[in-house]
Parts: structure tokens; C-alpha cells; sequence
């Protein structure tokens, strides 16, 4: 670049370069101005902002498509071992809250009208592995459970999985308020 020094200009000098526009064959003196040095820096920080968009967004997308595969093997699972009870769409058997002639009470709704998201992640982990009769017998609730363990059918990433889809079929508020009851 002519007439500069170092690649700067001093106030009231011009800064002149040779370019080819392409035209003749040649090349023409014409006055290009120097961008600048702010500018060169914030198109710079510019440029790594969006970089850093860029990977956050992958890390988002590649979180959620790994997510996705556990609601689906929980919706299966769900679907294979408590759907029968529980209800297809977690509507759970009618009159709930009403124990039958044998003092067993039916099977709960698992969408936001039951009470499954009153609960922590862990007791409902256990109650999945090991029965309600057997944790209602440990926390000394005289209440006779119909519900069977499943910890010799289920591995605990089955349960997580199941767990996740029912959430995952909760209203945001809901989910919230059982996040938090979690420790979450």
C-alpha cells in the first residue's frame, strides 16, 4: 500500500493502492480507504460470536436428538408394561380414588390430573422397582397396593425411561414443581 506507514494512515494523507478492475488488461491507481482497525476487530469478534452460536446450537441439537431415543424406548416400555393399568395415554383406571371391595386401590393416572408428579424421582424409581406394597410397607402407609415390582423385568435405565416419557406428557408447571421435588 502506498503511502502509508505500517499499514496506517496519518490524518489528511491518502491512502492509495493498485487494483484491477478487471478492465484492459491492467491495473488503475483508485482510492480504497483502509477499513478501520474497530472495525476489522468487531467484524473479527463477529465472526467468533457466531462461531460460538454455531456450536452451541450443534451441542443443543446433538443433546436433544440423544434425548429423543430415550422417550421413544420409554414410550415402548410404557406402552409394554404399564399401558395395561395405567392407561394408554395415562389416563389411569376410573375412579382411582376409590378402593375396591378388595381394599386395593385402582391404578392412578400418570398425566397431570394424578398425583404421580407429587412424588420424587427416586421414590417413584422404587416403587417401579420393587411394588408399592413393598414402599407403602416402609413408610408405614396402611394402604393395600395392587401395584407389582418390576426391578426383575425392568433394568434402572428402563424405569429412567419410562419416567422420562411420563414427564415428558406433563404440562411445563407440572414438570417444573416434580423437578424440583427432585432436587433438580
Amino acid at each position: 500500500v502506498e503511502g502509508s506507514s505500517a499499514g496506517r494512515s496519518r490524518p489528511g494523507e491518502e491512502i492509495r493502492a493498485r487494483v484491477d478492475l478487471g478492465v484492459g488488461g491492467g491495473t488503475h491507481a483508485r482510492m480504497i480507504p483502509e477499513p478501520p482497525i474497530l472495525l476489522r476487530r468487531s467484524v473479527a469478534w463477529s465472526l467468533v460470536l457466531a462461531l460460538m452460536a454455531l456450536v452451541a446450537l450443534v451441542i443443543v441439537v446433538a443433546w436433544a436428538h440423544g434425548k429423543a431415543p430415550d422417550l421413544r424406548r420409554g414410550a415402548a416400555l410404557y406402552a409394554q408394561h404399564c399401558a395395561s393399568c395405567h392407561g394408554a395415554r395415562l389416563e389411569g383406571q376410573p375412579d382411582w380414588q376409590i378402593a375396591g371391595a378388595d381394599g386395593v386401590l385402582p391404578a392412578p393416572p400418570h398425566d397431570e390430573t394424578g398425583h404421580t408428579w407429587h412424588h420424587d424421582d427416586a421414590m417413584l424409581t422404587d416403587y417401579i422397582r420393587r411394588g408399592g406394597q413393598a414402599v407403602l410397607d416402609d413408610m408405614g402407609v396402611a394402604m393395600t397396593s395392587g401395584m407389582p415390582g418390576f426391578g426383575e423385568v425392568l433394568s434402572e435405565g428402563d424405569i429412567a425411561a419410562i419416567l422420562a416419557f411420563i414427564k415428558s406428557q406433563w404440562p411445563p408447571r407440572i414438570r417444573a414443581i416434580q423437578t424440583e421435588r427432585s432436587g433438580g
